[in-house]
């Protein structure tokens, strides 16, 4: 799977996992009811989904350009690490909006989802490509060649 197919899958697998798990820890962080946590996950989703396309197709776009395909160990940290680290700059000022709390403390709130998701954006990348195999970026030549 490739192109615009893979990457609404991806984005709504990841995405709906992600809703559920952020309403819980955000509720338990905040000590704010599961509708207002909920609602906050759901604004956090809308920016991690805009982050996504963006933060992808940039990588997908470096990662065609390097000699060495495949997507390493090495090379998945440092995906995760990106995508998570921009998210952070986004998500932190809308977590100190919504709960009415001073940066420093939405940071630590954050911090304390970036543990989980740098783990679960690892295993979920891994995962989803061992189901439905590498992009064309991350590919051989071959791989590249028979999508065509």
């Amino acid at each position: 799977m490739q192109g615009l197919k893979r990457r609404v899958v991806y984005i709504s697998l990841y995405e709906g996992i992600a809703i559920v798990v952020a309403s819980v820890g955000l509720a338990l962080m905040s000590g704010q009811g599961l509708g207002h946590s909920g609602v906050l996950a759901v604004i956090a989703s809308v920016i991690a989904v805009l982050w996504n396309l963006s933060f992808n197709w940039l990588f997908e776009r470096w990662e065609s350009r390097q000699v060495v395909r495949g997507r390493s160990v090495r090379r998945r940290i440092a995906h995760a690490i990106g995508f998570e680290g921009g998210l952070i700059a986004f998500l932190v000022p809308a977590f100190a909006w919504w709960l009415n709390v001073t940066l420093w403390e939405a940071l630590l709130m954050d911090l304390g989802l970036v543990v989980f998701f740098l783990i679960y954006t690892f295993v979920f990348n891994w995962a989803f490509d061992a189901i439905f195999g590498l992009p064309a970026s991350a590919a051989g030549p071959e791989a590249t060649a028979q999508a065509a």
